[in-house]
């Protein structure tokens, strides 16, 4: 009996390791996290990339633990996932709507900027041109448009919540402590989806997002910490900064395609003053710096596609293992 009890307290222990192995794991990607992003105050393309990835990285690690855990095959833990992995499929394919929705204005720029580099400027061909930047302005305010129908008709119904209050409850003890990873994972990634929607789909304060990803808030701190919950501080730290960012934002949050909007508006005043006289500016740096904006742009959109559809085969991949354990 003394054995059986030795053996049972082993057990246990370990499986307490390896669940704290978790949320260390979370602790400090969200720490990069937010380093990355307080660096720069933007939501840059590579930024967002580098949330999805750790995005993607939480998902695998999660993977692995069912194995280290043994948990019982087929038990109420396994539905549990299978509905979280199912609502991180619907918004990351929100996402993916919303981002190839950018194709098209890529497109339009880069028309623009053929007939702006292989054309002598006279102001036929200027008159030309200014259509052609009209003509991507509204595409720019289309795609806004388009993106903000997706926030309130796809996400909106979604049921995510990003919750500031710490694992407290005994229930998540539940499965070897796998329920709170479960919803610690649930909590993270609502906030890290949460920031890859203001940034590639749609950021409005008519359609708030506290109403879409609801938070609950408590009072603790780094030196009031419970169990499993030293990733929350990180958490909240990394919510707080990208609120700050957030507030009074309207619209595709993305600083390359905010980037092509402001360059595009300066060509079009430029333009405009023409009015049937020749040019009396250089146009050559404004090529260059219209080429720089819609090439990043676009690199960035076509990267991220691609990134999002390696998840999407990842979770596929994840929920088939699982399910067959």
């Amino acid at each position: 009996m003394h054995h059986s009890s030795s053996s049972t307290t082993t057990t246990t222990t370990a499986t307490t390791t390896t669940v704290n192995e978790f949320y260390d794991f979370l602790t400090g990607s969200l720490d990069n996290i937010y380093n990355a992003f307080h660096s720069h105050n933007i939501m840059s393309i590579h930024f967002l990339q580098l949330v999805l990835s750790f995005l993607q990285s939480f998902h695998s690690q999660l993977t692995i633990l069912v194995h280290k855990l043994q948990l019982p095959v087929g038990g109420k833990w396994l539905d549990e996932y299978m509905d979280d992995s199912a609502r991180l499929w619907d918004i990351c394919h929100v996402l993916k709507s919303g981002i190839s929705n950018m194709e098209n204005y890529c497109s339009m720029g880069v028309n623009m900027l053929s007939m702006l580099e292989n054309n002598d400027l006279n102001p036929q061909i200027s008159r030309e041109v200014l259509r052609m930047i009209t003509r991507c302005q509204r595409e720019s305010v289309r795609l806004e448009e388009e993106n903000k129908s997706l926030l309130e008709t796809r996400i909106k119904p979604i049921s995510m919540e990003f919750d500031e209050s710490a694992l407290i409850q005994s229930r998540f003890n539940g499965f070897h402590g796998f329920r709170g990873v479960l919803y610690a994972l649930r909590n993270i990634s609502s906030l890290l989806l949460k920031i890859m929607v203001n940034g590639l789909v749609y950021c409005s304060n008519e359609t708030s997002l506290s109403s879409v990803f609801c938070q609950k808030t408590t009072n603790y701190n780094e030196n009031h910490i419970v169990f499993g919950s030293s990733f929350m501080v990180s958490a909240k730290r990394l919510n707080d900064k990208v609120k700050e960012t957030e507030e009074g934002q309207n619209g595709i949050l993305l600083d390359e395609f905010r980037n092509t909007r402001n360059i595009t508006d300066e060509l079009k005043t430029r333009f405009d003053g023409i009015r049937g006289l020749e040019l009396d500016f250089d146009i050559s740096e404004r090529v260059e710096k219209v080429k720089n904006c819609f090439e990043e742009l676009q690199c960035g959109v076509e990267n991220t596609i691609v990134q999002l559809d390696d998840f999407f085969d990842e979770i596929v991949e994840s929920r088939k293992k699982l399910l067959h354990l």
